[in-house]
């Protein structure tokens, strides 16, 4: 007779905790999945077992008799420790947890299994050699793979940024580190910021490995080829899994290494609850199994360049791109200037000019405008109104393509709303709009370079993954002439044509309420400049700004990280920004916005009563998408020693909302990455 803790899929918070259950069978293991009588009807639920005891902590007449287990849907001891560490870590139920790691959909009938990417054609042409720097960082991260080093039977684990330029190679260091896994008998899991930028990723790890050791993990595959690629990976048919940052939840055993692309990305921070940081999770499970943690980019993010200057990642550069091209050369265009000389179009007379040579030599252009749409807002130009979207107090966003024709969209809820003929405030007609977005872009090259074949690549344009493929595809053929996006076209597209790269409005995102919006500037220019001159001949980049003298924008032209670190850190450590501190967000949601507050400014009450912290006024989410209810937040900044403890702290006030039966419900964000 043995005893087993379960943790039921159930949504309510009451009943996330154990669920003592006893069985016969030998065979019962930690992560084995259960089907239980489950409250006073006994209805059979679905779970998993996180104990196994001898000694029940409930009366023995009490205790119920589990009905089966479902072995092809178990998972192994190390993710429930996994996810045992996530509650704790991001004080969030432990089934929202195990959702990361179980498979969406149901299964196939036998040889009806669903396989994406099924008709990819491996593309890989490997190296003469490796050029002595990539050399020097596989055998480096090589030492800490290699068991007779002593770092597997230790469980020790090491985690390596790899800072290399744009073009330095760092994908065949990356595949070179993964067939040294295979060669162990270990797995390993390759992870991209964007879904966009799987099928390139794909296509490459294909012609090395073969497509037949390869699985895919991301949100865009449908309920049956995300289990069916689940199950894939499970029982051991796939040891190399490909994905965005859902990916990190693959149900591997043995890994050998972890590694994250582009690891500066906020994408790797999931906005949707559990709230995890995909960094904190690969480095939790690479713990169980001794593997390596590799977070390459050309712009690292502040908080691990940070860490690395205190010892606790070790640093790795690649200074020199793999086929010696230099660096594209940067101009930084300044639009006031522009305006001054009577210049009001969108292009400044460097990046027209550039793209005129560009198109009579045969090479290809990139434009990134970082806002989709036609024109940012709409207002009234009388009294000033700026049409907002009903459901979220959003400005909306007005689309001149829209499939329905012209409309105002909502880029948080999707709602579209017609454009008024008057405003809706003082009767004015008088409406206007403001800002320029990837339309605008568009219609604007259409205008001046008639003679080019032009595409978009952002969110409107992409509308499932064949129109992605069918965008890059045509691009990668040399079909299109300029490809016009947001920030998709920055994020490691690789085509050896590119000559121009114009970024139409630095100040975009330098202008963002955001303490990092600086680096994301840095980060953004600096890498889609790297999409220019990948080829044999030099690129150009001009990238245009009324702030010509911002510390963010001359470091990114210079292409000098140093420059810009030693710049940002000194602000970040005055203000207490991350890395040298947290900044946790406590989110109040209720169906009645009174209670949402009421809470709010109770958390706040509480938090400031509890410890020294700096606990700010709740403010209203304006960007919450909830239907028919509110939400207000809390922002605490805290020593990033006290972080636990502070996450700790409002775990426990959430469980005083649910002991007073409050309608309102507590989520936790850890230094999120969007404010309002």
């Amino acid at each position: 007779m043995k005893y087993i803790n379960v943790i039921i899929e159930n949504k309510s918070r009451h009943t996330d905790n154990f669920f003592t259950y006893r069985t016969q069978r030998d065979d019962i293991f930690v992560g084995a999945k259960v089907i239980v009588p489950f409250g006073p009807k006994n209805r059979a639920k679905e779970g998993f077992v996180f104990e196994i005891t001898d000694n029940p902590q409930c009366p023995e007449d009490k205790i119920k008799d589990i009905l089966e287990i479902r072995e092809t849907e178990s998972l192994t001891e190390e993710i429930i420790k996994t996810v045992t560490w996530m509650k704790q870590r991001y004080a969030t139920k432990y089934f929202d947890g195990l959702r990361c790691f179980i498979p969406a959909g149901k299964p196939a009938k036998e040889g009806k299994e669903k396989e994406p990417y099924k008709d990819i054609e491996g593309k890989y042409r490997p190296p003469e050699a490796l050029t002595a720097e990539q050399q020097a960082a596989v055998d480096e991260i090589g030492k800490a793979l290699d068991p007779s080093e002593g770092i597997a039977k230790k469980k020790e684990q090491k985690i390596f940024l790899l800072h290399g330029v744009t073009a330095s190679g760092k994908t065949e260091v990356y595949m070179e580190v993964i067939e040294k896994c295979l060669k162990q008998g270990k797995t390993a899991i390759m992870l991209v910021p964007e879904i966009s930028l799987t099928g390139q990723v794909i296509e490459r790890f294909a012609g090395r490995f073969g497509k037949e050791k390869l699985a895919v993990m991301h949100s865009k595959l449908t309920p049956r080829e995300r289990y069916d690629e689940w199950q894939r990976i499970r029982r051991g048919g796939a040891p190399i899994v490909i994905g965005a940052r859902m990916g990190v939840f693959a149900p591997l055993q043995n890994i050998g290494a972890v590694i994250l692309d582009e690891e500066h990305e906020a994408t790797y921070k999931a906005d949707m609850t559990p709230k995890y940081d995909t960094v904190e999770v690969a480095a939790k499970r690479l713990k169980y199994s001794g593997g390596v943690l590799v977070l390459g980019s050309a712009t690292p993010s502040v908080t691990s360049y940070q860490r690395y200057k205190d010892g606790i990642y070790k640093l790795i550069e690649l200074k020199e791109r793999y086929n010696k091209t230099p660096l594209p050369a940067v101009e930084i265009a300044d639009m006031r200037k522009e305006l001054r000389e009577g210049n009001t179009t969108i292009f400044s007379s460097v990046l027209y000019d550039a793209m005129e040579r560009a198109l009579d030599e045969g090479r290809q252009i990139i434009l990134l405008q970082n806002r989709r749409g036609y024109s940012n807002f709409v207002s009234c130009r009388e009294c000033g109104k700026v049409m907002k979207c009903p459901e979220c107090g959003i400005s909306l966003t007005y689309h001149r393509n829209d499939s329905r024709g012209e409309a105002m969209v909502c880029h948080y809820c999707g709602r579209k709303v017609p454009v008024p003929d008057k405003c809706p405030e003082c009767g004015s007609r008088y409406i206007k709009y403001f800002g320029i977005g990837t339309e605008q872009v568009e219609e604007a090259v259409k205008q001046f370079f008639p003679r080019a074949n032009t595409a978009r690549l952002d969110l409107d344009a992409v509308k499932n993954r064949r129109a992605l493929d069918i965008i890059l595809g045509d691009f990668s053929k040399k079909k299109t002439d300029i490809l016009i996006g947001t920030q998709m076209v920055a994020k490691g597209l690789d085509f050896d044509n590119v000559g121009v790269v114009g970024v139409i409005a630095a100040d975009v995102t330098l202008n963002i309420p955001d303490y990092r919006s600086a680096e994301r500037t840095f980060q953004l220019v600096t890498q889609v400049a790297g999409r220019a001159g990948r080829g044999s001949r030099q690129g150009l980049v001009v990238v245009q700004t009324y702030d010509p003298d911002n510390y963010a924008l001359k470091a990114a032209a210079a292409q000098d990280y140093g420059e810009f670190f030693r710049q940002e850190i000194a602000l970040r450590k005055y203000m207490e920004y991350p890395p040298f501190g947290d900044i946790i967000m406590a989110n109040l949601t209720s169906e009645k916005e009174d209670a949402a507050k009421g809470c709010a400014e109770r958390c706040r009450a509480y938090m400031e009563k509890e410890s020294t912290w700096k606990v700010l006024s709740p403010k209203v989410a304006l960007s919450f998408k909830g239907k028919e209810s509110f939400r207000y937040y809390v922002l605490i900044k805290c020593p990033k020693t006290e972080r636990n403890r502070c996450v700790f702290y409002l775990d426990n006030f959430s469980k005083i909302l649910l002991r007073d039966k409050v309608d309102c419900v507590l989520g936790i964000d850890v230094n999120p990455y969007s404010f309002f």
